[in-house]
């Protein structure tokens, strides 16, 4: 039954939808070391409680992020990913304003552009293994 671990129930319907997004930064700045990478993990799992989204998988280098998200049908992806970005990119630079000299003149942490990929199914459980391979090291 292990395939139908990450089945969930909404009010008028069954569900299991996940998607693969990789963010990078502004201009491809290496930037994140482990202690940037886990607080940005607590922010994007506060971000997605707050959308009824799970936070399956996180994991990262020094110039961008992977999270493998667990959403319900109500939820429109570009939504999520616009409030993960704009609200990580915030409080990461609050609460690391060190991050700031890489950006020059820019006040984003991250690039307009991101990946977005659907996922299910088999190819589900070794995506969870490829993000939890990722370096944590900058």
């Amino acid at each position: 039954m292990a395939e139908y671990e990450d089945i969930r129930t909404g009010r008028h319907c069954v569900f299991a939808l996940h998607a693969h997004l990789v963010f990078v930064t502004k201009f491809r700045h290496e930037v994140f070391a482990d202690t940037h990478l886990s607080r940005m993990e607590e922010i994007m799992r506060d971000v997605c409680a707050d959308f009824e989204t799970e936070l399956a998988e996180f994991n990262g280098e020094s110039n961008h992020v992977h999270l493998l998200v667990n959403f319900p049908p109500k939820i429109a992806l570009s939504k999520l990913v616009n409030s993960l970005k704009g609200v990580s990119s915030r409080r990461m630079r609050q609460e690391f304003p060190e991050l700031a000299h890489h950006y020059y003149r820019a006040t984003k942490l991250w690039s307009v552009s991101y990946f977005a990929g659907s996922v299910d199914g088999a190819p589900l459980s070794v995506l969870r293994q490829y993000i939890d391979q990722q370096n944590r090291s900058a």
